[in-house]
């Protein structure tokens, strides 16, 4: 990512985060506001930040993991650094669009070919999407009524983030697995694009890098549910911010399992959205989903440290993590993807 997109996604998302900031307390007096913020218990903004940690050293945990598998010796802190950049690129650029390709490269300034980084990203992106749909599935069964909750609009948006997600872990497992049919599901589709030859011989790179991953999946079969279990983990951790946050106010009455659910139907409902940080987006969200737990009256204030917990304190620590890796690989040469890597790992990945 050069640095006249990084300006432009910076002031994106300042603008974005002015315009959010005025329609959340245009009609909020600022005594008020600061009066009840004065209210919050610390100890549990203490837990709070511990579990954005938690959700940043999960992922790192699985990089170290699957790099591991391949061969390389990453360790957990510089798998951190990395865990870090693609939180901050992610939070600059339209639908996180640029996280994984920023990881990959900084990883490839530590030595990690571009291939080997770019299958460990896809099997993050595997399990991620698949975690997320499994948790929304489970609250949909479990708990219709906190769907029903979110409303009109937030659940088109629910509605929207599903099928997009949906369609999104199926076709990476397809490719993944079921190469035969995906190029069947695939051949009508690009027959309908302009350079139809020109596509399919992307697609096809594409297919046997992700055919690649399914041969280190099946060399490596503990691996899965490992990362499965850390990406819940990780997942579990980021929707309890609002939870720790409804105790920072002294609340009771409400489930810790309704509100962690609910958190994660707002979440899938916005990520999707074109909006770097999905900034705008899920602030609303959080006000029409979580008026049920906090009130009308808390409601805005919640929203403001609970956004501050997961996403802003974070976006100035990750940028400043950014600023060192970039700092300490900045005179290292991008390794080359190699023409004797094993064949589990060759080739570029787009995830």
């Amino acid at each position: 990512m050069n640095r006249k997109k990084s300006l432009v996604g910076i002031g994106l998302i300042a603008a974005l985060m002015a315009l959010t900031g005025w329609l959340l307390f245009r009609d909020q007096p600022v005594t008020r506001l600061l009066h009840t913020l004065g209210q919050l218990r610390p100890g549990w903004l203490l837990l709070g930040l511990a579990l954005m940690l938690a959700f940043v050293g999960c992922e790192a945990t699985c990089s170290h993991l699957i790099l591991g598998r391949l061969g390389h010796r990453a360790p957990l802190r510089r798998c951190l650094g990395y865990s870090f950049v693609g939180f901050y690129v992610s939070s600059i650029t339209p639908s996180a669009t640029g996280g994984q390709p920023a990881q990959i490269y900084y990883m490839s300034k530590d030595g990690v070919p571009a291939a080997h980084g770019s299958l460990n990203m896809m099997l993050i992106a595997v399990c991620y999407q698949v975690v997320v749909i499994g948790y929304a599935l489970a609250v949909a069964l479990l708990r219709f009524d906190l769907v029903a909750n979110l409303g009109g609009g937030l659940g088109l948006l629910l509605l929207f983030g599903a099928v997009v997600n949906g369609a999104l872990t199926a076709g990476m497992l397809c490719l993944m697995f079921l190469p035969n049919a995906a190029r069947r599901l695939t051949g009508g589709v690009l027959s309908l694009v302009r350079r139809p030859e020109e596509a399919r011989e992307k697609l096809e790179k594409q297919m046997e890098e992700y055919r690649r991953g399914a041969d280190c999946v099946r060399r490596n079969p503990a691996l899965v549910p490992a990362l499965l279990g850390l990406t819940f983990c990780q997942l579990t951790a980021l929707f309890s911010v609002p939870l720790v946050v409804y105790h920072a106010f002294g609340l009771t009455g409400s489930g810790a399992l309704d509100i962690i659910g609910t958190q994660a139907l707002v979440t899938l409902a916005v990520a999707s959205l074109p909006l770097p940080g999905a900034v705008g987006a899920s602030e609303g969200g959080f006000v029409a989903a979580m008026r049920l737990f906090f009130g009308a009256g808390l409601v805005t204030p919640a929203v403001l440290v609970s956004r501050g917990i997961s996403f802003y304190s974070f976006l100035l620590l990750s940028g400043c993590v950014t600023l060192l890796v970039h700092l300490r690989t900045r005179n290292r040469q991008p390794v080359a993807v190699s023409p004797r890597l094993p064949k589990t790992a060759r080739g570029t990945v787009v995830t």
